[in-house]
């Protein structure tokens, strides 16, 4: 398994000439990580972090981050949504073939709630979109979001 270190920040920071204290971009996708921990520590400018195909199982370090405004954690291991509510910026999610089941969807749609900014959610292949109204109640529990799976 693959941790977060300053060192992988660093090499992931190419077009910011390695510098952490000002990085807004990171792009981790496709590494073997399995947690988020760390992330914070070095750069808590970020405003896109890219997370796609890792094996990342929970939302975490993500409290301190008031000027994030796009998360992907497309094609990872989550079931729940939450730990995002600090999250002041936040207006673009990727929850893409992750495994969230339709147990946890208020739970997660109460945490998404907590980010009245987010307007734009993806939840393509989650088991929970099986119940054939799940995306009519994540609308509903979250007003803000005008965008779902790239419809209006």
């Amino acid at each position: 398994m693959v941790e977060i270190t300053r060192d992988l920040l660093r090499g992931r920071a190419e077009h910011n000439e390695k510098m952490l204290s000002n990085l807004e971009e990171v792009s981790l996708h496709q590494q073997n990580i399995k947690s988020m921990t760390g992330i914070q520590e070095y750069s808590k400018h970020l405003k896109i972090i890219l997370l796609q195909n890792n094996l990342i199982d929970e939302i975490e370090s993500c409290t301190k981050f008031k000027e994030l405004e796009y998360l992907n954690l497309a094609v990872n291991n989550i079931s729940t949504i939450k730990g995002l509510r600090r999250c002041e910026s936040l207006r673009k999610l990727d929850f893409t073939l992750n495994f969230i089941d339709i147990e946890n969807i208020k739970d997660s749609c109460e945490e998404l709630d907590w980010n009245p900014m987010i307007s734009e959610l993806y939840m393509m292949g989650n088991p929970c979109l099986d119940w054939e109204d799940c995306k009519e109640y994540i609308v509903a529990m979250v007003p803000s979001i005008n965008r779902l799976d790239g419809v209006e």
